[in-house]
């Protein structure tokens, strides 16, 4: 969508505040011992007493009120009896409605004792992340999100897991554009114009730039186990610095 009204913006800014408390809360939860299902009941339970309502069942009908990804699996894991080990890398993608308006947000943690590599993952990701939100400003084109996030992963030595992307989000949890790329790719020239409300969402992989699909016809991991992380912010398209709207 694109913003044209200060009520707009209003209730973005408070469902992206309820999605990202939602994340944090449920980051502070996570420990070795506890479900991947006990994790999820933590976020269905903040976004129930905020009044909102978790996209993925909303819309897609997902087995699930956020999505939790383990290790190689880089989206959709859906929660259940899976218990969280020390050592794992545990995404939490974390997206809701409020009033007819959706905020969509996650991130990547590492459960103690954290290897090197992990870090260097973790901190790889978040750097592109930032990278990109700084470079997207109205009147760019749309690839210099990808050209940034590409920069700090071949910078790093990490692939690009190039089937994911970010997308236009607002009055749905997925719209126009659809395609963000996390790559630079030289033909996609769509302007970035002021009030275009997206998604930026790097995913990062220790070795294949590629993903399958899970027997559960939800869970997209890695096709050869290399470990990867995500972290996503929904954001508000500025000619100066984007508003980052999925902030606790």
């Amino acid at each position: 969508m694109t913003i044209d009204s200060e009520l707009d913006l209003e209730v973005l800014k408070r469902i992206g505040k309820i999605v990202a408390q939602t994340l944090q809360e449920m980051i502070n939860h996570v420990r070795p011992g506890i479900t991947t299902a006990e994790l999820d009941e933590v976020g269905a339970r903040l976004l129930k007493k905020n009044g909102a309502r978790s996209a993925p069942m909303l819309v897609y009908n997902f087995p699930g009120a956020t999505c939790i990804s383990i290790n190689d699996e880089a989206a959709h894991g859906i929660p259940g009896e899976r218990t969280i080990q020390p050592g794992d890398l545990v995404n939490i993608d974390v997206s809701a409605e409020l009033e007819g308006y959706f905020a969509d947000t996650a991130a990547t943690i590492s459960v103690p004792p954290t290897s090197a590599l992990h870090q260097k993952l973790i901190s790889c990701t978040q750097n592109a992340l930032q990278r990109a939100i700084h470079s997207a400003r109205a009147g760019q084109p749309m690839n210099v999100i990808g050209r940034k996030i590409e920069a700090e992963a071949r910078h790093c030595g990490f692939q690009i897991l190039r089937e994911l992307n970010g997308h236009g989000v607002g009055r749905n949890i997925h719209e126009e554009p659809q395609n963000v790329s996390n790559y630079f790719n030289p033909f996609d020239r769509r302007p970035l114009s002021d009030g275009l409300v997206i998604t930026i969402e790097p995913f990062l992989s220790t070795g294949t730039s590629r993903i399958k699909t899970g027997s559960d016809g939800w869970t997209l991991s890695t096709i050869d186990g290399s470990l990867c992380a995500q972290f996503e912010h929904t954001l508000v398209i500025r000619r100066g610095r984007p508003i980052i709207i999925t902030t606790p």
